[in-house]
C-alpha cells in the first residue's frame, strides 16, 4: 500500500504543478481514480481496460511537456506504476516512445529515463525483438552521460539470465522459434531469448569492431564499454551456445587479435587483455586456434623488451603492456598441462609451453643490476669484489656469478662483513615491488597507473614459482600413491626408498597416466629454462618470502624430475642447489683464511663511531644453509633413484662438512668477538628486522650447522634401506668422489678413477673444475670425507657386504680403499685412513660369516685377496717409503688379527697367506719377474705369483718390525699345521726358507729349526758342488741391487777364469747352457723391460741414475766378461763340446738379440764381444777348420740380418717430431763401427781360411750393409765430417779397401759405390736428431743442430775414383756395365751446383768440391774418349751413346752453370773463376772435338754440344725483344733458309742485362767457331762430322748478332749501342772474316744428312778452280743443274759458304750511313798456318790463348762487312 500512496502523492504534485500552464493535465481523471479505490484501480490497469488509459493519459502528457519539474513528476509515477505492474502490455511501446521523446531533457530526467527502463524490462520479461532493441538503444544513448553504465551492464545480464532461464525450462509446449543468421552464413532457429542474447552479443561485437550494428540501430558506442559488456557476459556464463561461440570466434577474436597488435592504449588494451584471459581459461578448448594465437602473442609482448623512457610508444610495446600479459598469465596449472597437451604435444602445434618458458627467462634475467645481488647467497666473511670477473659454474645460459657481480663490484670497497649492504637500496620484494592494485583491474584509468620498475620482474617470479608449485602438487600425491602405498604381496618389504616412476608400466588410457606424461614431457623440454631463471633469481636481492617460494620451487623441480625419472634436468637442479648451498667462494676463501690477531689497545676511534665491521670467517649464512637443507631433503626423498647423481650430491655434502665441521671449528677456535656470529646464523642486515616480526617459514627454521649436520647424517644412514642396486649406486659414487678428492690432494699430474671390477686406475681429466665450483689442487686435508663415509655406510652394510654378491658394494668398496692406499701421490694420513677403514672392514667381514657352504669360501677368499693386494705390492715401481712400510704393517696386523679369531675356519686362501707373509723376506730372485728356481732350470718365463719389490737394503727397524709381525703370523700357521693340504706344506716349507735368510738372527734360527725335518744326507761330487757355487752366485748376478750385482758377475767369471781349464768338457757344457746363457737370459728381461722407456737419455747424469741404465751396465759386464771366457777358452774347450753348433748359434744369436732388442747403448759391447770371439777363432787347429767355417758363415748370416736393421732404420730420417723411443732405438756411430769391425773380423777369417774372396753376390750384400752403415741418418753421436773422416766413415773405407779388386766384376762394384758416396754431401746430408736434456721430448732448433755433411768423405772418393779408374781403365766391364756412366753422373752434380755446393772445409782452405770434381772429370774424361775409340765394337752402341751423353751433361752443368755468386769476388778472384772454367773448354776441344765425330756418337748429342755452346755464349741474360729469336735453328734441310732476305722491322732500344762473365761467353764463341772450322786435318773426317752438324747453330747465332744490330740501328738512330753489343757484332764480323770451312760443310749442314755428306757431296764431274780463286778444292758438282741451282750448289761447297749465308745482312751493314761500331785490333803478323802445320797433331789450345805480336789498327762494322762482301765478289771472280 505504500507503493501506492507514493503514487497517489506523485499524482498529486503533478496535478498542482500543472495547473498553471497545463490544465489539460489536471483534469484527468485519474487521481480520482486512485483515490476511489487504489487496488482496484491498480487491477484494472493491468487488465488495459479504459481506466488504464485515463490514469496513464496525464502521465504521458506530463512527459510531454518541457516543464523539467513536470517530466521528473510524470516519469516517477511512470517508474511507479511499471514497478506495480499496473501497466498493461499494450502501453509498453508507448511508454519507450514517450521516454525517447524525453531524452532531450536534462541528466535528472535522463536517469528517471534509464530508471524507469530498468524496471520496464525487468517487469515485463516478454519484451523481445524490436521492441527490446528500442529500449536498450535509450539505454545506450543515455551511456555516454556515463550514468547508464551499471544500469545497461544489468540489463545485458538479465537479457542472458533469460536466455539461461529459457534453455532451462522444460515446458511440454513447444517455445516460439525465431530464425537468425549466424557468422558463417547459416541459418539457425532460436528461442525468443536466446535469439535476443544473439542478437545483443552480436551487436556488442560489432560495435567494438566499430562496424554497424543489426539490432540495436545504435551509430557508436565506445569500444572500451562494449569490450566491458562483453567480458561481463563471459565472466558470468562460462557455457556459451555454439551460436555465441561462433560470434566470439568470427567477430570478437579479431578485434581482441587487432587491439592487441596495433598501437596500445591503455583503457582498450586492458579490456582486451581481460577479454583474452577469459578465453583461455573458459574457452580455450572451444577456441583452440584462437586460443594459441593469443597465447603466442602474450608471449612475444613478454619478451619484447618495452621502452620506458619513450611516451608514446613509438616503435616498441610501452611497459604496461608486458604487466598485463604477465598479470593475466598467472594460470592454474591445468590450464598450462592443457596448453602442452593441446600445443607443445602436437607434432603440428606451436611450442606454447616452450616459448613461454623462454620468455619468462629472459624476463626474469633481464635486467640484474634492478634486482640487486643476495650477498647471503654468496656466503659470509668472503670479498664481493671480484664477483664481476669471476665467472660462475652455471651451464645453463645465464652466467649468474658473473651477472650478480656486475652490482656487487659497484660495493667492491664495502668490509665484507657487513653483509647486506649491497643489496640495501635495489632487489626484489612483495613489499616493495608490488602494486596495491594490479594493472589489470584498474578499469578506470584513461591511462597506465604508475608501476614499479621490479614489478614486471616479481610477476615474472611469481609465474615461474606458481608453475613450478603447480608441477609438483599434482606430481607428488600421484607418486606417492602409485609407488609407496601401492598393495604389496605377502612377504615383500616395505619399500623405504622407492625408485622413480615408469610411466610405461602405468595404463595408457587412464587420464592420470596421460597427465603424468604431459607433466614430464613438460619438464623435460622446459627445464633449462627454468633452471636458469632459478638460479638467476635466486642469487639476486631476494626478500626472504620470495626466496622460500624460489627454494620451494628449486626443490618442487628436483622433485618431479626425479619422481619422474628425468636424471638430466635432476641432476642439473642438484648441481645448481650444491653451487648455492656451498659456494666455491667460501670453500676458497676458508683455506687462506688466516684469523686476525686479538687487538691488545683499546677501541680505536673508528670502532667507536661504528665505521667498521667485525671481521668475520667465511661460512655459510642462512640461505645457504636453506639450500643444503633442500638439497638433502630432495637427496633423502628421492635416495631410491639417483643413481650416479649421487656423485654430485656427495660432493656438496662433503664440501658442506668441510666447511662446517672442520674449517669453520678452526677458524672459530679463537675468534675474540663481542658477538660472535657463526656461519649458521648470519642474516642480512635488511631481513633482520622482518625476522622479528614475522614468524619464520619453516625452511628457515632449524638451520644451523648441529641440525644440517644431522640432516647430512640421516640421509647416510638412510643406506639400509636402499635396494640393491641404488646402494650399488651410492657407492660407487662415494668411491668416486673419494678417488676425486684423493688425487686433487696428491702430487701425480692426472686425475685416476678405479673400475668396478679391476684395481686399475682410470685416467681422467687433471684439475678440472668441480661440479661445485671448488678447485683445489693442493688443499691437504687430515683426512677423506669419501674414505670415512664409506666405513661408516660399509658398517651399517656389513651383512650386505657378506650376503650380497660382491658387484654390489664390495668390489667398488676394497677396490677403491686399494687404490687409495697405492697411489703414493696421496697424503700419508689418507692412504693409512684408508687403510684403516678397510682392515676394520676385513676384520669384521669373518666375524660375521655364519655360512659354512660355498658362501664361506667365497667370502674367506675375497677378504684375503683384498689383503693380499694391501700386504703384497702389486709392481716393482711401488718405492719403499715410510708410508707404504706403514700400509703393510697394518695389513700384516690385520691378518695377525684375523688368523687369531678365524684362522681355524679357513678352507682356501692358504697360498696367498704364505705369499703376503714371503713377501716380507728379502727376495732371492734374479729380478723382480723370476726366481733364482727359474734362472737354474732354464725357465726363461716369468712366474705366476708376482714378487715384490724389497724395501731396501738397509736393516731398518721398518722393515724389522714387518718381518717381525708377518713370523708372529706364520708361527699361528705351523701352530695349526695339521690343517694345511701337502700344497700348502711345502708352501710353508719355502716360506719358512725364505725367512730363515733374512738378517734378524733370532728369526733366521727359528726357522732353521723348522727346517731340520727336511734336511737330507748326501755327498755331493765336485762338478755338482761347482755347479752349486755357480748357481748360488749366479742368484747374485741378477740381484736388484747394482753393486752386488757387478761385484757377483766379477766373481762368477773370475772363477770361470782361474779354474775353466781344469773343468770336464761335461763341467763347461753346464757352465755354458745353466750359467752363461741363462744369465744372459735373466739379465735380458730386464734390460728389455725398459728397453722403449724414452726417458732412458744415453750419456747423460740421468740415465747414470737410472736403474735401467745400472741393468745396462751389468749386461755390458757380462757380454764383456763373457767374451773373454769364451775367447780364452775357445779352442781349448768350447770347440771341442758336442755341442758347439748349437751353443756358438745361441751365442751368436744372444749377440743379434741385444743388438736388435737392447737399448742401444749395450750394441758395442755386444759386438766387441762377438768381434774378440771370431778373432779367437784364427787360432784353432786344422781338425776344427769345419767348425771355424761353420761359426763365420753364421757370424755372417747374424751381420747381414743385423745389416737389414741399419738399412731399414735408414731409410727414413726421424723427423724433430718422431717419437723419442724411436730416436733412442737408432743405432750409435760406436755401435756401427764396432758392427763393422765384426764384418771385417769375419772376412778376415773367412779369407785366412779358404784363401779365396767372397762371391760377386755376396759383396754385393756386403756394400749394400757398408752403405747403409755409412748413409744411417738417425744416430746422436755424429763427430763433425767437413774437415776429417769420421770413425764410420774410416772403418767403412778401410773395409772396402780390404776387398780384393782381381776378380770379375768387382771394380765395377766399387767404383760405382764410391761414386754414389761422392754424390752424398749434395743429395743425402741431414741434421742430426739430438733432443735437449732439459726437454727430452722436445727437439732442439735446427739451427743448433750438428749436420752430417759427408763433404770428407767426398773430398777423400773423388780422387780415388779416379785411381780406381786409371787402375782399371783397361778393363771393358768398366765401360759396358754403366760404371763409367755412374761415375759421371757423379761428378756432374758437383759441377753442375758448382757456388752452390757446400763449403769444403771449416778450418781448412781445401779446394771446392766442384773443382775437385771438375778435375777428376778432366783426368778420366780424356783417357776415357781414348780407351773407348781403341776398343772399338767391343762397347756396344747403346753404352757409347750413354757415355757420351753423360760427358755432354757434364760439359752442360760445367758451361751453363750459375755463376751470379762471382759477382761479390774480387776481379782477380773473378779471372782466376773464369781461368778454371778454362779447363773444360779447352778440354773439350783438344781431347772431346776430336772424337765427337765418331760415326756411333748420335747426331743429335753432337747438336747438343753446339747448342750448350750455344746458350754458353750469349752475353744477355734474356732476349733484348721477345719477338727475335735467338735459339738455333736445326731444321736447315730446307733451301729457303739459304741467302734469304732479312727482316729489318723488328727492333728494340732495351739495353738487356749482360750475363756476369762476358769473357767466358766468347771463349764458348771462340769454340763454336773452332769446332765449324778447318784448322787441323787431324781426324778429319770426325772433325767434318761435327762442324756439319754445329754450323747451323753457329749460323744462326751469328745471324741473330747482325740482324738484331741492324734492326735496332734502324730504332736507335745516333743513340749509342752497350759497348756488349759493339763488340759482339765487331767479333761476329771479325771471326766470319777468318772463317774457314771445311769444303762442302755448309752444303752437308743444309742437307737432310749432315753426317752422311760431311765427308764427300754427290757430282758427276770436276771443275778445276781458277788460279786467282780462293777456292784450294777441287770440288765436285753436278754440271746439268741450271745456272742459278748451280752457282748455289758451288756456293754451299766453298770454304767462306758462310759469308754467302749472310750476304743480304753484311749488304745492309756495309750500307748503314751512320757511324758503326768500332775498335782497335791488333792484327795476327805471322803467316797462316800451311796445310802441312794444320795437318799435324797439334795440342794446344786455341781458345784463351793471347794474341801473337802484331800491329794495331782500328776496324768498323762497315768496313769489315765490305771486307766481307770483297771476299764474296773474290770468290765468285768477279774481283
Amino acid at each position: 500500500m505504500s507503493s501506492l500512496s507514493f503514487l497517489v502523492t506523485e499524482l498529486q504534485s503533478l496535478a498542482s504543478e500543472s495547473r498553471r500552464k497545463h490544465p489539460e493535465i489536471r483534469e484527468r481523471k485519474s487521481l480520482a481514480i486512485l483515490r476511489s479505490s487504489p487496488e482496484q484501480a491498480t487491477a484494472s490497469l493491468a487488465s488495459d481496460s479504459a481506466q488504464s488509459d485515463d490514469l496513464l493519459r496525464p502521465v504521458f502528457m506530463g512527459c510531454a511537456t518541457k516543464n523539467a519539474k513536470v517530466v521528473a513528476i510524470s516519469l516517477g509515477s511512470l517508474q511507479r506504476l511499471i514497478a506495480l505492474k499496473a501497466v498493461p502490455q499494450s502501453a509498453v511501446a508507448l511508454i519507450v516512445s514517450t521516454m525517447n521523446d524525453a531524452m532531450s531533457q536534462g541528466v535528472d530526467i535522463q536517469l528517471r529515463i534509464l530508471q524507469t527502463l530498468v524496471s520496464l524490462i525487468t517487469n515485463f520479461p516478454s519484451i523481445h525483438g524490436g521492441l527490446l532493441g528500442e529500449a536498450l538503444l535509450l539505454c545506450f544513448k543515455l551511456q555516454d552521460s556515463r550514468i547508464a553504465v551499471q544500469p545497461l551492464r544489468q540489463l545485458v545480464m538479465f537479457i542472458f539470465e533469460k536466455m539461461v532461464n529459457e534453455d532451462r525450462l522444460e515446458s511440454s509446449d513447444t517455445p516460439k522459434l525465431s530464425e537468425a543468421t549466424l557468422p558463417d552464413g547459416s541459418i539457425k532457429a532460436l528461442g525468443r531469448c536466446a535469439k535476443d542474447a544473439f542478437s545483443v552479443f552480436e551487436d556488442l561485437c560489432l560495435l567494438a569492431n566499430s562496424e554497424k550494428p543489426n539490432f540495436l540501430k545504435l551509430d557508436y558506442l565506445h569500444k572500451t564499454f562494449a569490450l566491458e559488456l562483453i567480458e561481463s557476459v563471459l565472466t558470468n556464463y562460462h557455457e556459451l551456445t555454439q551460436e555465441l561461440l561462433m560470434l566470439l570466434q568470427h567477430h570478437l577474436c579479431p578485434l581482441i587479435l587487432k587491439s592487441l597488435s596495433d598501437r596500445h592504449v591503455f583503457p582498450l588494451t586492458l579490456r582486451s587483455t581481460r577479454v583474452v584471459f577469459l578465453i583461455l581459461k573458459q574457452f580455450s578448448f572451444e577456441l583452440e586456434t584462437e586460443a594459441e594465437v593469443f597465447l603466442m602473442l602474450l608471449i612475444r609482448m613478454i619478451s619484447e623488451d618495452s621502452d620506458a623512457a619513450n611516451p608514446d610508444h613509438s616503435g616498441s610495446r610501452p611497459v604496461w603492456t608486458r604487466v598485463l600479459a604477465m598479470e593475466i598469465m598467472r594460470g592454474d596449472a591445468e590450464l598450462v598441462r592443457n596448453i602442452w597437451d593441446r600445443y607443445d604435444a602436437q607434432q603440428t602445434g606451436s611450442n606454447v609451453f616452450s616459448s613461454l618458458i623462454v620468455a619468462l627467462k629472459r624476463l626474469v634475467t633481464e635486467k640484474p643490476a634492478l634486482l640487486g645481488v643476495s650477498t647471503q647467497i654468496m656466503g659470509v666473511g668472503i670479498s664481493h669484489a671480484g664477483d664481476g670477473a669471476t665467472a660462475s659454474s652455471s651451464n645453463y645460459g645465464l652466467d649468474v656469478g658473473g651477472v650478480a657481480g656486475m652490482v656487487a663490484t659497484a660495493a667492491s670497497a664495502t668490509v665484507s662483513g657487513v653483509v647486506g649492504i649491497i643489496g640495501s637500496g635495489v632487489g626484489l620484494s612483495v613489499q616493495n615491488s608490488a602494486m596495491k592494485l594490479q594493472c589489470i583491474d584498474q578499469l578506470d584509468k584513461a591511462d597506465s597507473p604508475p608501476i614499479p620498475e621490479a614489478y614486471v620482474y616479481l610477476l615474472g617470479v611469481q609465474c615461474i614459482v606458481s608453475l613450478c608449485e603447480g608441477f609438483a602438487s599434482f606430481t607428488g600425491p600421484l607418486y606417492t600413491s602409485i609407488m609407496v602405498q601401492r598393495p604389496r604381496a605377502a612377504g615383500e618389504p616395505v619399500i623405504r626408498a622407492p625408485a622413480a616412476l615408469d610411466l610405461s608400466t602405468l595404463p595408457q588410457d587412464d587420464p592420470t597416466s596421460q597427465h603424468l606424461i604431459i607433466v614430464r614431457s613438460m619438464v623435460e623440454n622446459g627445464w633449462p629454462a627454468l633452471l636458469a631463471a632459478l638460479s638467476f633469481i635466486i642469487s639476486t636481492n631476494l626478500s626472504d618470502e620470495l626466496f622460500i617460494d624460489v627454494l620451494s620451487s628449486y626443490q618442487a623441480l628436483t622433485n618431479v624430475a626425479g619422481m619422474l625419472a628425468l636424471s638430466t634436468p635432476r641432476d642439473a637442479f642438484f648441481n645448481s642447489l650444491s653451487k648455492f648451498a656451498i659456494p666455491s667462494r667460501v670453500v676458497s676463501s676458508l683455506e687462506s683464511y688466516v684469523e686476525p690477531p686479538t687487538p691488545r689497545t683499546s677501541t680505536s676511534f673508528t670502532d667507536n663511531l661504528g665505521l667498521t665491521a667485525p671481521v668475520q670467517a667465511p661460512g655459510l649464512s642462512e640461505r645457504n644453509l636453506a639450500c643444503l637443507k633442500v638439497l638433502v631433503s630432495s637427496a633423502l626423498f628421492l635416495a631410491g633413484s639417483l643413481g650416479e647423481s649421487w656423485y654430485g650430491i656427495l660432493e656438496a655434502l662433503q664440501n658442506a662438512d668441510y666447511v662446517l665441521n672442520v674449517k669453520a671449528s678452526q677458524a672459530s677456535t679463537n675468534r675474540r668477538m663481542s658477538t660472535p656470529m657463526t656461519p649458521s646464523r648470519s642474516a642480512s642486515a635488511t631481513s633482520s628486522a622482518e625476522q622479528g616480526k614475522v614468524a619464520r617459514h619453516p625452511l628457515l627454521m632449524d638451520i644451523d650447522s648441529e641440525s644440517v649436520l644431522a640432516a647430512v647424517q640421516r640421509l647416510f644412514d638412510a643406506s639400509k634401506n636402499l635396494e640393491d642396486s641404488a646402494f650399488q649406486d651410492f657407492v660407487t659414487a662415494l668411491c668416486k668422489l673419494s678417488s676425486e678428492m684423493v688425487e686433487m690432494q696428491s702430487d701425480s699430474g692426472s686425475a685416476l678413477l678405479e673400475s668396478d671390477d679391476l684395481l686399475s686406475p682410470v685416467a681422467v681429466s687433471p684439475h678440472r673444475r668441480r661440479v661445485s665450483g671448488i678447485h683445489l689442487p693442493r688443499t691437504l686435508r687430515q683426512g677423506d670425507f669419501g674414505v670415512e663415509r664409506l666405513g661408516s655406510v660399509a658398517m651399517l652394510n656389513i651383512h650386505r657386504l657378506i650376503y650380497r654378491a660382491p658387484e654390489v658394494a664390495w668390489n667398488t668398496t676394497a677396490n677403491h680403499l686399494l687404490w687409495v692406499m697405492g697411489l703414493s701421490s696421496a697424503p700419508q694420513s689418507i692412504r693409512l685412513q684408508a687403510a684403516r677403514v678397510l682392515d676394520e672392514i676385513l676384520i669384521v667381514v669373518p666375524r660375521n660369516l655364519s655360512s659354512t657352504g660355498d658362501l664361506q669360501a667365497k667370502v674367506q677368499r675375497r677378504v684375503l685377496d683384498v689383503l693380499f693386494k694391501q700386504i703384497v705390492p702389486s709392481s716393482s715401481d711401488v718405492p719403499a717409503t715410510s708410508t707404504n712400510i706403514e700400509l703393510r704393517r697394518m695389513g700384516l696386523e690385520t691378518l695377525h688379527q684375523i688368523l687369531q679369531a678365524s684362522g681355524h675356519t679357513f678352507v682356501v686362501g692358504w697360498g696367498s697367506i704364505f705369499e703376503m707373509l714371503g713377501s716380507i723376506c728379502k727376495p732371492a730372485a734374479l729380478s723382480g719377474s723370476q726366481s733364482v728356481d727359474s734362472v737354474s732350470t732354464l725357465s726363461l718365463q716369468e712366474t705366476p705369483r708376482l714378487k715384490p719389490l724389497p724395501l731396501g737394503y738397509v736393516n731398518d727397524r721398518g722393515y724389522t718390525a714387518l718381518v717381525k709381525i708377518a713370523f708372529q703370523s706364520l708361527k699361528l700357521v705351523c701352530d695349526s699345521v695339521s690343517v694345511l693340504s701337502p700344497e700348502d706344506l711345502r708352501l710353508c716349507i719355502k716360506t719358512l726358507g725364505q725367512f730363515g735368510r733374512q738378517a734378524d738372527t733370532n728369526i733366521a734360527l727359528t726357522a732353521a729349526e723348522s727346517l731340520l725335518w727336511s734336511d737330507a744326507e748326501m755327498e755331493p761330487e765336485y762338478s755338482a758342488l761347482w755347479m752349486c757355487l755357480l748357481l748360488e752366485v749366479l742368484g747374485l748376478c741378477t740381484d736388484a741391487r747394482h753393486e752386488v750385482r757387478v761385484g757377483a758377475i766379477q766373481t762368477l767369471f773370475r772363477a770361470m777364469q782361474l779354474y775353466g781349464a781344469t773343468l770336464t768338457l761335461d763341467t763347461w757344457n753346464d757352465c755354458i747352457w745353466k750359467i752363461t746363457f741363462p744369465l744372459l737370459d735373466a739379465i735380458s728381461i730386464e734390460t728389455r723391460r725398459g728397453a722403449a722407456d724414452p726417458g732412458v737419455l744415453l750419456n747423460s747424469g740421468l740415465a747414470a741414475q737410472s736403474s735401467e741404465h745400472a741393468w745396462d751396465e751389468s749386461k755390458s759386464l757380462a757380454l764383456q766378461s763373457i767374451g773373454s771366457i769364451i775367447s780364452d777358452f775357445l779352442v781349448s774347450k768350447i770347440m771341442r763340446l758336442d755341442s758347439f753348433s748349437t751353443a756358438w748359434s745361441v751365442f751368436v744369436t744372444h749377440v743379434h738379440d741385444t743388438v736388435s732388442l737392447d737399448r742401444r747403448n749395450l750394441s758395442p759391447p755386444a759386438l766387441l764381444c762377438l768381434g774378440k770371439v771370431v778373432r779367437a777363432l784364427s787360432s784353432a787347429e786344422a781338425s776344427l777348420q769345419v767348425k771355424v767355417s761353420e761359426a763365420w758363415e753364421c757370424v755372417w748370416k747374424a751381420c747381414s740380418d743385423m745389416g737389414s736393421m741399419v738399412l731399414q732404420g735408414g731409410k727414413s730420417q726421424f723427423s724433430p717430431a718422431t717419437n723419442v723411443t724411436q730416436l733412442y732405438r737408432a743405432f750409435t756411430q760406436e755401435s756401427l763401427v764396432a758392427f763393422v769391425d765384426v764384418i771385417r773380423s769375419t772376412r778376415s777369417i773367412s779369407l785366412s781360411q779358404t784363401k779365396e774372396e767372397w762371391t760377386l753376390q755376396r759383396l754385393n750384400r756386403l756394400m749394400e750393409i757398408l752403405k747403409g752403415v755409412l748413409t744411417y741418418p738417425n744416430s746422436t753421436d755424429y763427430r763433425p765430417d767437413v774437415d776429417g773422416l769420421t770413425p764410420v766413415q774410416v772403418i767403412v773405407l778401410d773395409a772396402i779397401a780390404d776387398i780384393n779388386l782381381t776378380a770379375s766384376g768387382v771394380p765395377s762394384l766399387i767404383i760405382r759405390d764410391l761414386s754414389e758416396f761422392s754424390t752424398l754431401p749434395f743429395l743425402a746430408a741431414f741434421h742430426v736428431p739430438v733432443l735437449s736434456l732439459a726437454s727430452p721430448a722436445t727437439p732442439v732448433a735446427t739451427s743448433s743442430q750438428k749436420q752430417v755433411t759427408y763433404i770428407a768423405l767426398s773430398k777423400k772418393v773423388m780422387p780415388l775414383i779416379v785411381e780406381l779408374y786409371m787402375r782399371f781403365k783397361d778393363e771393358l766391364d768398366i765401360y759396358e756395365d754403366g760404371t763409367l756412366e755412374a761415375v759421371f753422373s757423379a761428378y756432374l752434380i758437383p759441377i753442375k751446383l758448382k757456388y752452390e755446393c757446400p763449403a769444403p772445409s771449416k778450418f781448412g782452405k781445401d779446394l771446392p768440391l766442384w773443382k775437385t770434381a771438375t778435375t777428376s772429370f778432366l783426368r778420366i774424361v780424356t783417357d776415357s774418349v781414348r780407351r773407348m775409340a781403341a776398343f772399338g765394337d767391343r762397347i756396344s752402341d747403346t753404352r757409347v751413346e750413354g757415355i757420351w751423353r753423360q760427358i755432354i751433361e757434364v760439359f752442360r752443368g760445367g758451361i751453363l752453370a750459375d755463376c751470379t755468386a762471382t759477382e761479390s769476388l774480387s776481379l782477380e778472384d773473378q779471372e782466376a773463376e773464369e781461368n778454371f772454367d778454362l779447363s773444360l773448354i779447352s778440354s773439350l776441344e783438344i781431347d772431346l772435338v776430336p772424337h765427337l765425330g765418331d760415326a756411333r756418337v748420335p747426331d743429335h748429342l753432337i747438336t747438343q754440344l753446339a747448342k750448350i755452346l750455344h746458350q754458353g755464349n750469349q752475353l744477355y741474360k734474356s732476349s733484348m725483344d721477345p719477338s727475335r729469336p735467338i735459339s738455333p735453328s736445326t731444321d736447315t734441310a730446307d733451301d729457303s733458309y739459304d741467302f734469304e732476305t732479312v727482316d729489318l722491322d723488328i727492333g728494340t732500344t732495351a739495353p738487356g742485362v749482360l750475363v756476369p762473365r762476358e769473357r767466358f761467353s766468347f771463349w764458348c764463341f771462340d769454340l763454336l767457331f773452332l769446332i765449324c772450322s778447318n784448322v787441323t786435318s787431324d781426324q778429319a773426317s770426325s772433325r767434318k762430322r761435327v762442324a756439319a752438324l754445329c754450323l747451323p747453330t753457329l749460323l744462326d747465332r751469328c745471324k741473330t748478332a747482325m740482324v738484331s744490330y741492324v734492326a735496332d740501328e734502324a730504332l736507335r738512330g745516333n743513340m749509342p749501342f752497350p759497348r756488349a753489343r759493339e763488340d759482339e757484332l765487331l767479333y761476329v764480323l771479325r771471326k766470319l772474316l777468318e772463317l774457314q770451312l771445311w769444303s762442302g760443310t755448309l752444303w752437308a749442314a743444309l742437307s737432310e744428312s749432315p753426317s752422311k755428306f760431311s765427308n764427300s757431296q754427290p757430282g758427276t764431274s770436276f771443275i778445276p778452280p781458277r788460279s786467282d780463286s780462293t777456292l784450294n778444292v777441287c770440288p765436285a758438282v753436278d754440271v746439268t743443274l741450271s745456272p742459278s741451282a748451280l752457282i748455289a750448289d758451288v756456293v754451299r761447297r766453298s770454304p767462306v759458304a758462310h759469308l754467302f749465308y749472310f750476304y743480304s745482312v753484311l749488304c745492309e751493314i756495309a750500307s748503314i750511313p751512320r757511324k758503326t761500331p768500332s775498335a782497335w785490333v791488333i792484327t795476327n803478323s805471322s803467316p797462316p798456318e800451311t796445310d802441312q802445320e794444320r795437318g799435324g797433331n797439334s795440342v794446344q789450345s786455341h781458345i784463351g790463348a793471347l794474341e801473337k805480336g802484331g800491329d794495331a789498327m782500328e776496324v768498323d762494322a762497315r768496313t769489315l762487312a765490305r771486307e766481307a762482301l770483297k771476299v764474296l765478289g773474290k770468290e765468285m771472280g768477279t774481283i
